[in-house]
């Protein structure tokens, strides 16, 4: 399984953002990929994101390459994925 494919929903881990999930539309180079909520979903806009800062979930949907965000949020419908993508993950406390 690559973790790291377009279609795979994934966790915000680091910033402002930090807990809420997004898919990956499109892969720029081997450490950055182009990600979205959408924003009307989960309140993340379409950025550019550093893969250490996101944790790939078990599950994905069927997008093509550079997908806009209504064809994303077709295919999370689709898929009966809303209500889960609108669920916000408490990021753990790492204690150093």
């Amino acid at each position: 399984m690559p973790a790291i494919e377009i279609g795979r929903i994934c966790v915000i881990t680091a910033g402002r953002r930090a807990g809420r999930k997004c898919v990956i539309v499109d892969i720029i180079d081997e450490n950055f990929v182009l990600v979205t909520g959408p924003q009307s979903i989960t309140g993340v806009k379409r950025r550019r994101m550093n893969i250490k800062h996101l944790e790939p979930l078990d599950k994905t949907i069927k997008i093509s390459k550079g997908a806009s965000d209504e064809e994303v949020e077709k295919a999370l419908k689709e898929a009966g994925l809303i209500e889960f993508m609108k669920q916000v993950v408490k990021p753990e406390l790492k204690i150093v």
